[in-house]
């Protein structure tokens, strides 16, 4: 299948994108990936530099007739975000992403792709191995750790870069300049509950899948269904109405990713077992109505499990329950200034809750930092009434948009140019390092671009081919009008 994908136009772009995806490279696990890169720039004998976070630095001169241009940092991240469905057989760990051609798109087999940010990776590959397109002097920035809380942008120190404009390869729409972006923190709600045995020998475990997921900052505003909300919506009605008993949860994955999957192990009296399932297939049939358009292959099941010996004790479980259901998902507030830009969101991630202790992991998002601190705040209120220990993580700042920037305007007039119509210059819900590597670099220019990628941080990935030909042209044509050294 991937023979596929090394037959595709740029060659020297998609076979670098191949070779980077039988690289395993989760986020905190890139020690492999690393040397991957380490060593590409070292067999082309450019001036290579690992820091100590792990992100990699490659040094190209400018091309002959090009010596007099400002220098430019084009760059991109190295890990990627692993996500499978439940019924595909594969380990990351060892095995490399699976891709097919599907008429115009590029996607994997079950998994994500990778193309968040394989893509930018690739293309820098292959403008440091060029030997015949014309460039500035060329910085090459591939940092670690993007999709779980920016820790190598985070960590890269000042006076390493000498470049006066960085093009960052990280956004999904060919039609796009991202010029701003949303900062972000994490926020953990956790601690320890008490169990208590049961008699009840009716144990089930409610499983909801199929729902569509994607990233949980620029798919926001889709309003797909959240498997965490529609699970706790499920318990809390059936706590309610059939005195159904809890003895675990476990619900999404990745802090950046929509929940897609959830599961739920209940114990159930013998005279509400019938009640039980009529109640699971009402409550399908409603999400299933309610989710038709965002989230067509939503599911809902119930199934006979193994014997349940402890449950949650009845108090936590009532506040637990009303705990999430009062936490904030989804949009919290929309921009007032840019049409149809969200401003500040919750994504509830990741509900743990097993064997006496729980965790609740939400990536909260904004714009503005009072806002998302109040936002965080909301989030803290919700959780501290259950006598939860509630930590925010790993915070990064927002990117203020800078639409006068000569590397906006070039890009701007280039893209009418070439494309015959204008270009969407704006800001987006999502982290980019652009804004935590401006702290230390703040009188870079900064901008974000890339090809047209669909169904980021899900199994749905995929990226478009024509598309990806269409931003390589805009790119190469960026390179040559770079303005000249003051």
């Amino acid at each position: 299948m991937n023979e596929q994908v090394r037959e595709l136009k740029p060659s020297a772009l998609w076979n670098y994108f191949t070779d980077l995806n039988a690289v395993p490279r989760p986020s905190k696990k890139e020690e492999l990936v690393i040397e991957f890169i380490k060593k590409f720039g070292e067999q082309l004998g450019l001036k290579t530099y690992v820091d100590e976070a792990g992100n990699v630095i490659i040094k190209k001169p400018a091309s002959k007739g090009m010596e007099g241009k400002m220098t430019v940092v084009l760059q991109s991240h190295l890990d990627m975000v692993h996500q499978k469905n439940s019924d595909r057989d594969f380990d990351f760990a060892t095995q490399g992403i699976e891709m097919q051609v599907d008429l115009d798109w590029v996607k994997a087999n079950g998994t994500t792709l990778g193309a968040d940010n394989g893509i930018g990776v690739a293309t820098i590959m292959a403008l440091l191995a060029s030997e015949d397109i014309s460039h500035p002097a060329m910085e090459a920035l591939f940092t670690v750790d993007e999709e779980t809380g920016m820790t190598g942008a985070l960590a890269l120190k000042g006076g390493l870069l000498e470049g006066q404009i960085m093009l960052n390869l990280d956004t999904e729409e060919d039609n796009e300049l991202t010029i701003g972006c949303a900062g972000g923190m994490d926020v953990t709600a956790s601690g320890t509950y008490a169990e208590q045995t049961t008699t009840d020998q009716n144990a089930f475990r409610i499983t909801i899948k199929g729902l569509t997921g994607g990233h949980s900052g620029v798919d926001i505003y889709k309003g797909r269904a959240n498997a965490n909300k529609l699970m706790n919506r499920i318990l809390l009605k059936l706590s309610n109405e059939l005195q159904v008993k809890i003895a675990s949860i476990d619900g999404g994955s990745l802090r950046n990713a929509i929940p897609r999957e959830a599961v739920a192990t209940i114990v159930v009296s013998d005279d509400n077992v019938n009640e039980l399932k009529k109640a699971i297939a009402l409550q399908s049939e409603i999400f299933r109505a309610e989710y038709h358009v965002t989230d067509p292959n939503l599911n809902v099941s119930v199934e006979i499990t193994g014997k349940v010996d402890t449950v949650l004790e009845d108090e936590f479980q009532y506040k637990l329950l009303r705990s999430i259901y009062a936490c904030p998902n989804g949009i919290y507030r929309m921009s007032p200034g840019i049409d149809g830009l969200v401003q500040s969101s919750n994504n509830i991630a990741r509900v743990l809750v097993q064997s006496g202790n729980y965790s609740i992991q939400c990536l909260s998002r904004s714009a503005v930092d009072s806002e998302k601190s109040d936002l965080v705040q909301s989030i803290t209120s919700a959780f501290e009434l259950t006598g939860a220990t509630v930590q925010p993580g790993s915070a990064y700042p927002g990117w203020e948009p800078r639409p006068d920037a000569p590397i906006v305007q070039l890009m701007s007039n280039l893209y009418k140019e070439l494309f015959k119509e204008p270009a969407n210059v704006d800001a987006i819900h999502a982290g980019l390092e652009c804004g935590i590597l401006g702290t230390n670099y703040p009188n870079m220019q900064m901008i974000s671009f890339g090809p047209n990628i669909t169904g980021a941080h899900s199994p749905d990935e995929k990226v478009q081919v024509s598309s990806v030909q269409k931003f390589w042209h805009f790119l190469l044509e960026t390179l040559k009008r770079i303005p000249s050294k003051n």
